[in-house]
């Protein structure tokens, strides 16, 4: 691993609302972790030397699903090379890559027994391809170790590394997640190293080459958006024939991430998954502590339930 000194949970942001977010109300207070299941699932973690998304981007979702044993496997390294405003993950140089990882993610899945994994990734523009051959290793070990688990990847958006998105949907994934994270207009401050269109078409190659992957998204609220936007974020991933949608509310990790505009009731929330439903998307989560890979197994069955109706009618 990297010293300290060689990357930070804290850049610098470029041109953030320096306003302090407004007090967390209520509906987004979790309890602290303590299970015996969570300091488990915590030490295998330890003992495999293997990152999780749970721990380096402060999910306040992880007591519970560690207390199922549910983890959330984040590879090629825990230092991101890109410093988005909303994202708690270490920025720097990157770790060098463990070769071993795919075999040592197979093995915590297995060990876990896993139903349905979930596997993401620090963007690693270093490498050619963007750690998309890895990705695919990882999967190929998991179908190996535990070939009845369904697989979900969420992956970076693999900007200007040709034939990287292929690779990982040659893998066949069941699920492939690429989220938007947020509007347009706010991807300057937001995701400044991100191209929202080419996020988009990242989307619409998946569907366009293999069909049967679901493919997902997910966006953060309370950033400063307009509704209008938002529904015009759905009207593009409708367009690109993305399946199911995730919509949660955006909480600053550190004082030198951006700013909470403003807190998304649940009443908000509920809205914004009529919305959806309504513009054709085959699941949606939309609350306060939605996240991508949130209840991913329960939704997984939703998703291929929701499907097979979707043929019965036509």
């Amino acid at each position: 691993m990297l010293q300290d000194q060689d990357k930070t949970r804290h850049p610098e942001k470029i041109g953030l609302n320096d306003q302090p977010s407004p007090r967390k109300p209520d509906w987004l207070r979790v309890k602290a972790p303590n299970s015996p299941a969570y300091h488990e699932t915590r030490q295998m973690m330890r003992d495999l030397k293997l990152n999780t998304v749970c721990e380096e981007a402060a999910c306040p979702n992880i007591g519970e699903c560690w207390k199922q044993k549910h983890a959330t496997f984040m590879i090629l390294g825990s230092v991101c090379t890109r410093a988005c405003a909303f994202c708690n993950v270490a920025t720097g140089k990157p770790d060098l890559l463990d070769p071993h990882e795919p075999e040592k993610i197979a093995q915590a899945i297995k060990q876990l027994r896993l139903s349905h994994a979930v596997i993401t990734s620090v963007d690693r523009d270093d490498l050619d391809d963007g750690g998309a051959a890895h990705f695919a290793n990882v999967i190929k070990f998991i179908r190996t170790e535990s070939p009845e688990t369904t697989i979900e990847v969420l992956t970076p958006d693999f900007l200007r590394k040709e034939g990287a998105i292929e690779q990982v949907i040659a893998a066949k994934p069941d699920v492939y997640n690429h989220n938007l994270e947020t509007v347009p207009r706010l991807y300057p401050t937001i995701r400044p190293g991100a191209r929202y269109f080419h996020s988009l078409q990242l989307l619409a190659s998946v569907k366009k080459v293999d069909p049967s992957i679901f493919t997902k998204s997910g966006l953060m609220v309370g950033l400063g958006e307009e509704r209008s936007e938002i529904l015009q974020v759905m009207d593009d991933l409708r367009i690109a024939n993305v399946d199911f949608l995730t919509i949660g509310q955006y909480m600053q990790p550190t004082l030198k991430h951006a700013a909470v505009a403003r807190f998304i009731t649940p009443e908000e929330f509920k809205s914004y998954e009529l919305a959806a439903y309504g513009k054709g998307f085959l699941l949606v989560s939309a609350s306060p502590l939605t996240r991508s890979s949130y209840h991913a197994d329960q939704d997984f069955l939703k998703l291929r339930r929701a499907r097979l109706e979707k043929l019965n009618l036509s």
